[in-house]
Formats: structure tokens, C-alpha cells, sequence
């Protein structure tokens, strides 16, 4: 296949996988093909590498590499600007988080008015609670700390929970579990509220965020090392985004 053919399929990709994003710092596509293949309608890999991502759900990525294989499409019709997949295809995924990327995903108005809704009791008194800030920090020991800020309504107070978890792929690979929960700082509040967190950062590490329209992630391996997340999937495609 001529260059002038790879380049426009590049360039058609290109557009299509950056209407499923609401920014990127750098965003490329690379088709690999040749005239053969694409007489049959097939393309030999289809590879994605983005760095500076912002999802469509306001999730931020460092990085993501997204390799394709055998991609089976309409030759015509991709040229003509919609590729069109004949089949699912398969491929691998890996994605780079780092701490500022997990706090802009977590939720706090969806869990201050999860916990607003409860009452606890602190000191032998019921109180409610308001969330203030959320941060994580990605250890070296491939552990995670979650620092919690509360206020105590009836009396203005701050007050800390400070937690360690360690993630880890489940045994179906359909998602994350938390082990080892420790709690250093808080233990005296509710339970209530040590779930919430853990259940926050459970959604955010599932890829449920991580999404495109078409595109599946199904994770293998989680590796944290000190400020950095990497996650390890595998990616299938069952359609191609539409611009």
C-alpha cells in the first residue's frame, strides 16, 4: 500500500479517536497495511499513543498505548472516510496514571452527598460529615495512601482519615480488589466513611473512566511504583469510533 493510503487512514483514525477525548497534548495513530491486506480488507495493526489525555469523563491519563492486530474492515469505505469493522478485533493496552490524574477522578460531590445523607456517631454524639479534600499518593512499595479531610457540621472541626490499601488485579481480570486495609488516622469515624473512599478508589482503578466508544479494556496487571500507576489490559474493539 502506497504511502498516500496509510496517511489517510492515519489521519481518518486520528480524528475519530479525538472526538471520543475533550483534550490531548499529543494524540497519534498509526495504521500499518499493504496492498495485499487491503485487498482482502485488512488492516496488519492499528497502534495508538496519547500522552496529556482528558477523557470525556474528565479523567486524565499521563499515557496510553493502545496496539491493535488483524483489523478487519470495508477497504472502500475506510478510504472514503468511515472504516467499518468486519469483526472484533484484539489487542493489548497500557495506561499511565499519576497522582494528580487519580484525584481529578474522584468524585467528592458524589460522596459528600453519599455521606450527608447518613449521620455517625464521633465522641457519643450523632454528627454529619462533609468531605473537603481527597489525596492520593502512589508509594514505592506499590501501596496507596488516601488522606481524607472531613468537617464536622455542628462544629466546624477538621478531621482526618488516613488509609493504606493495596490494589490488586481480581482472578477473573474484570477488575480491582482492595487488600490490606489499614487505617492510621480516623479510626474513630465511622466505618461509613473508610468504605466510601475505598469504593472511589476501586471505580476510578476499574477503567470504567477510561472508556471509548467501541473500545474495551480488560485488565492484567497493576503495577504502582512511587507517584506513578501503570495498567495493563487487554483491548478489544468491537467498532470504530464515529467522528
Amino acid at each position: 500500500m502506497d504511502g498516500l493510503g496509510e496517511k489517510t487512514l492515519n489521519k481518518i483514525a486520528e480524528l475519530a479517536l479525538s472526538s471520543q477525548l475533550k483534550q490531548s497534548e499529543k494524540l497519534t495513530v498509526e495504521v500499518k497495511t499493504d496492498p495485499n491486506l487491503l485487498a482482502k480488507g485488512m488492516l496488519e495493526s492499528l497502534a495508538i499513543n496519547g500522552t496529556g489525555l482528558v477523557m470525556q469523563k474528565n479523567q486524565r491519563l499521563q499515557e496510553m498505548q493502545i496496539i491493535l492486530k488483524s483489523i478487519a474492515v470495508n477497504p472502500l469505505k475506510a478510504l472514503m472516510g468511515n472504516i467499518q469493522l468486519r469483526r472484533p478485533s484484539q489487542g493489548t493496552a497500557c495506561i499511565v496514571l499519576n497522582e494528580a490524574d487519580i484525584e481529578s477522578a474522584i468524585a467528592v460531590e458524589t460522596l459528600r452527598k453519599q455521606i450527608r445523607n447518613y449521620k455517625i456517631y464521633l465522641d457519643g454524639q450523632k454528627v454529619t460529615v462533609d468531605i473537603e479534600k481527597v489525596n492520593f499518593r502512589l508509594l514505592a512499595d506499590g501501596k496507596v495512601d488516601i488522606k481524607a479531610r472531613f468537617r464536622i457540621w455542628e462544629t466546624g472541626q477538621m478531621r482526618e482519615v488516613c488509609l493504606t490499601i493495596t490494589p490488586r488485579v481480581c482472578a477473573t481480570g474484570r477488575g480491582v480488589i482492595i487488600e490490606d486495609v489499614k487505617c492510621s488516622k480516623g479510626e474513630e469515624l465511622s466505618p461509613l466513611l473508610t468504605n466510601a473512599l475505598i469504593e472511589e478508589a476501586k471505580k476510578i482503578l476499574n477503567l470504567s473512566s477510561f472508556q471509548m466508544d467501541g473500545i474495551s479494556l480488560l485488565i492484567n496487571k497493576l503495577v504502582i511504583q512511587e507517584g506513578k500507576l501503570t495498567l495493563q489490559a487487554a483491548a478489544g474493539i468491537t467498532r470504530f469510533p464515529t467522528v
